[in-house]
């Protein structure tokens, strides 16, 4: 049905209800009510049929989608009818002279029923109708909080989305028992999940608490997994209030969900005291993490945003996606110019004098950069030395460089780099008053350019092998999103000199990634096969946070470890960099990895 159908026919059906319901109440009052009444009544009609229809406009009683109603709509109408009948009360009050009271009170009642009744029909109708075009599938939803509520909500009022909700479990005993949206009861806990499924023949299972700990949620997608059922979980309760995402667009638990760690807090206070109104630049501003730092950044409302990058096309997106987020709320300056170009770089630093620079420009591929280590050298750390010197020149208040943990105690070229880069900003804050330059160290980051997920999910998308290099290969994991947050949390710590460290937990090994990746995907290790490649040049079999040397015990943050610093004489560096670019490349890494193990 039309919209303006829709419409009229409300219309033609409340008008039926009130013009004839005051002659049915009258007759509930007096059976055989005299001739001599029926004018009187006449009147009252016409008038509740005027004010019906001026308090149905004011309250939007033919415009609300019906089909979705609620407690809110319902409320509508208790308004409109309450008020419609208050100003007929007043007028006919006005024009006879007397109020029918009764008359008045029993229409009340009666509109409220015949009027509200007709929309639940409406709805309840509807349903049915539509769910006959739908093959539905008996599902549970763990988790009887809002999330839980506003998703059986969801499920029963859209029957495109294919699930009805049967029954639901919490872990809070208190919720045992009670009956949610539309009767679907809380028949247990989490610890009940499988003997349900065979109860009520569920076929799916979805997690509707997006506040979960990430722990908690590994270990309620384990149960759910096990019982064979296909497991999904609803987007975060945030996103769904804010409008930013459906109800309805519940996605697979993917394995970022189950690696990624509960996020740090952030002093939103301090870090938009630092940001807000300021110059902010970013290298490699096109990259995984530099595009997401720039993200995050927006938010604190810096009056300009330099996206600096040597990659014309990832500068390009990252800008555009900018643009029509802020529709000019902040300026967004797009630099094409490489790290390499001391020159450049000078130029622009001068050009744009940013309060904050966060360098994410990097060569960060282990095995690419042993064949290349000059390369390495060139980006990783002649680009740091020509930026942190730039922004020095430039008199940047906070330098922060983006580090990783391939920088303790490195067996390779990138890891060697970065710890050189490390190095550099270190001593070159010692050499300043005026800018504070730090580094922020963390692991593999989920998602990110080169990252093991995507090329695990291609190869088990091509029907395996998943190939792991050895079986003990374990690595720290975080997401992108925290890592960039983590990277502008540091900006606000900085005293100078230090490197930051994130609390990674535990490292996951790899081969137990591959596993729960070929799970995930609906597969089993008969099905996909994992093979082991043998330990790639340059490869660590464990990665470490921070050196025996740089260990300092407390954290100056929630979950934010600081290294003490370890630093080298700059001229020192500067003779090792002019060395290693006139060093016979096959000669490069032995010489790097001897100059940064080299103590004081």
């Amino acid at each position: 049905m039309g919209a303006k159908v829709r419409t009229m026919f409300l219309i033609l059906l409340d008008s039926l209800i009130v013009s004839l319901s005051v002659f049915f109440c009258f007759s509930i009052i007096q059976p055989f009510f005299p001739i001599s009444k029926l004018n009187t009544v006449f009147v009252y009609s016409i008038l509740l049929l005027i004010s019906h229809h001026l308090f149905a406009y004011i309250f939007n009683l033919y415009h609300r989608a019906w089909e979705y109603a609620s407690v809110r709509e319902l409320m509508a109408i208790v308004k409109g009818v309450t008020s419609s009948i208050v100003l007929t009360a007043i007028l006919a009050l006005i024009i006879n002279g007397y109020v029918f009271v009764r008359l008045i009170f029993i229409t009340w009642m009666m509109h409220l029923i015949l009027i509200g009744g007709s929309r639940i029909i409406w709805r309840v109708l509807r349903s049915r109708i539509l769910n006959k075009n739908f093959e539905l599938i008996p599902t549970l939803i763990v988790g009887a909080g809002k999330g839980g509520n506003l998703l059986i909500h969801q499920m029963l009022t859209t029957p495109a989305m294919g699930m009805k909700p049967v029954v639901a479990v919490d872990d809070d005993k208190n919720k045992k028992n009670i009956e949610l949206t539309e009767g679907i009861r809380v028949r247990g806990a989490t610890k009940d999940i499988h003997s349900l499924v065979n109860k009520y023949d569920i076929k799916k299972i979805v997690i509707a608490i997006p506040s979960l700990e990430k722990n908690k949620l590994k270990e309620i997608h384990k149960i759910a997994t096990d019982t064979g059922t296909e497991v999904l979980i609803m987007p975060n309760i945030d996103d769904v209030m804010a409008g930013k995402l459906e109800v309805s667009q519940l996605k697979k638990v993917e394995v970022e969900d189950l690696l990624g760690r509960d996020p740090v807090q952030l002093d939103d206070d301090g870090i938009m005291e630092q940001i807000s109104g300021k110059t902010i630049l970013v290298t490699g501003a096109g990259g995984s993490i530099g595009s997401e730092i720039c993200r995050q950044i927006v938010k604190y409302k810096p009056q300009k945003l330099v996206l600096l990058g040597h990659g014309e096309n990832s500068i390009y997106l990252i800008n555009e996606e900018l643009k029509k987020k802020l529709l000019g709320s902040v300026e967004v300056i797009p630099v094409i110019a490489d790290v390499q170009d001391r020159e450049r770089m000078f130029d622009q630093m001068y050009k744009y004098k940013p309060d904050i620079v966060y360098h994410a420009a990097a060569h960060k591929h282990v095995p690419l950069m042993e064949f290349n280590p000059l390369e390495a050298i060139k980006n990783n750390v002649i680009g740091t030395k020509n930026t942190a010197e730039a922004s020095i020149n430039a008199k940047v208040k906070n330098f922060v460089l983006v580090s990783t943990d391939k920088a303790v105690n490195p067996p390779n070229v990138m890891g060697a780099s970065k710890r050189m880069a490390e190095m550099i900003i270190q001593s070159l804050d010692a050499s300043t008053n005026e800018t504070k330059l730090v580094a922020v160290r963390f692991g593999n980051v989920l998602g990110s350019r080169g990252s093991v997920i995507p090329k695990f999910k291609e190869q088990i998308e091509a029907g395996g092998p998943v190939t792991v290099t050895h079986p003990e290969m374990t690595r720290y994991f975080m997401t992108i999103p925290e890592a960039s947050r983590l990277v502008i949390q540091a900006g606000v710590l900085a005293n100078g000199g230090e490197i930051f460290v994130l609390d990674m937990g535990e490292p996951v090994k790899i081969v137990d990634l591959a596993k729960n990746m070929i799970k995930l995907s609906g597969f089993s290790e008969s099905d996909i096969k994992i093979e082991f490649s043998g330990i790639r040049p340059g490869e660590k079999l464990f990665e470490e946070l921070l050196n025996e040397d740089e260990i300092h015990p407390d954290q100056v943050y929630p979950k934010i470890y600081i290294g003490k610093a370890i630093t080298k004489d700059y001229a020192e560096l500067e003779k090792a960099i002019t060395d290693l670019l006139y060093e016979n490349p096959e000669n490069i890494k032995n010489k790097l990895l001897d100059f940064i193990s080299k103590k004081e």
